[in-house]
């Protein structure tokens, strides 16, 4: 780590793909023009890239992301760890420009799943452990995984329903901040609480959105960052970790690779929760928002259902988080972890508008995928 200490990386440019439902694009030309802009924010141009980092976009890899690109990478990465992939990329692609391997890396991802309606992921193989002793009893992925995670939480803890519904409350409130946010209506409560019950105790307003979207984000090194056509974001620190795959190989259903991956990103950056000024945590699910803040150490074990009460995540709360509106109300592709570290890069520059975070130094995307499966954390800073 002392090397990467010594030669940092940094966030030169981000962009959105066209967001919500995208009729008129193919995910690589979505890609396309999100790497542009981003790549214009960092001064450079897809001639300039010599990394390229994507994921789950399936067999739109980054062979064939960088034949529509135009792109002839040293250095490519396509490592799955599900909506945690992104945030572990620029972990890889730190690593990668610390050690000379490149200098412009490329992370980019888009998907059209609300178009397409096949957000179900394939049916497995009959031999699978998940063929045989999961799809025979019922459980429905993603949904019930994450279900049997939240009634562990209120069995063990006693976490209620209604601080569940309070997450989704805050991802709402700042949505309705933001102009590109899938659905800004008020929300509340009782709202939260009266909507379907699609898999005890979450219910259809616990669940995140369904909608085509991407991003794009360009990592490079310090001398590259000074010539960037908007100011370059620090990273800080970085960390990932991954504890099962099947549901009933979680080692503790209310504790996740969340605190592997956190606790290293915080070391490397020198900070605790307490310097964190803005949190963009993954949000496909309310719980997973409560353990992610258990898992970072903002409250301890067990903690996170009162401590999100009272707005503490809102606008004008003590800990600004989702301030995109999250998957829960922005945008939610299938794979949310890209779109975390836009805004958190848009929160730190001063861009985020009606939503901006006063005076935002720290900012942390991290990221989640599976079954609460995988982890990856983000630590950035304005330099």
């Amino acid at each position: 780590m002392t090397g990467l200490r010594a030669r940092p990386a940094y966030i030169a440019g981000v962009a959105e793909t066209p967001l919500g439902k995208v009729l008129d694009q193919t995910e690589l030309s979505m890609v396309a023009l999100a790497a542009k802009e981003a790549l214009g924010e960092a001064g450079m141009t897809i001639a300039d890239v010599d990394g390229l980092f994507v994921n789950y976009m399936g067999e739109e890899g980054t062979v064939q992301v960088g034949e529509y690109l135009g792109i002839e990478p040293r250095v490519a990465d396509s490592s799955d760890l599900g909506g945690a992939a992104f945030e572990a990329f620029v972990h890889h692609a730190m690593l990668a420009v610390a050690a000379g391997e490149c200098e412009v890396a490329l992370i980019a991802y888009a998907s059209r799943q609300r178009s397409r309606r096949n957000r179900r992921p394939p049916a497995a193989d009959a031999t699978s452990l998940t063929a045989q002793f999961e799809h025979p009893y019922g459980l429905p992925a993603p949904i019930g995984h994450y279900a049997l995670i939240a009634a562990r939480h209120m069995a063990q803890y006693g976490t209620t329903s209604e601080q569940l519904a309070q997450v989704a409350v805050a991802a709402r409130k700042w949505a309705a901040l933001n102009p590109k946010a899938w659905i800004r209506t008020p929300l509340t409560v009782s709202d939260v609480l009266e909507s379907p019950l699609l898999a005890d105790p979450l219910h259809t307003l616990d669940c995140c959105l369904v909608t085509d979207g991407g991003g794009a984000v360009v990592v490079t090194t310090p001398e590259r960052a000074r010539d960037a056509a908007k100011p370059a974001v620090r990273v800080l620190g970085v960390g990932q970790s991954h504890t099962h795959w099947h549901i009933d190989q979680m080692p503790d259903l209310t504790v996740s690779a969340g605190v592997k991956s956190g606790e290293a990103a915080f070391r490397m950056a020198g900070i605790v929760p307490a310097d964190v000024d803005v949190l963009e945590t993954y949000d496909s699910f309310t719980i997973t928002v409560i353990k992610a803040l258990e898992d970072l150490g903002f409250c301890g074990r067990g903690e996170g259902g009162p401590f999100v009460e009272n707005g503490r995540l809102e606008p004008g709360g003590d800990l600004p988080a989702m301030t995109s509106g999250g998957g829960l109300s922005y945008n939610h592709p299938g794979a949310l972890g890209v779109l975390l570290l836009v805004e958190a890069v848009r929160q730190l520059r001063g861009e985020a508008n009606d939503r901006q975070v006063a005076d935002a130094e720290i900012a942390v995307a991290h990221g989640v995928g599976g079954f609460l499966s995988t982890s990856s954390t983000v630590v950035l800073g304005r330099d």
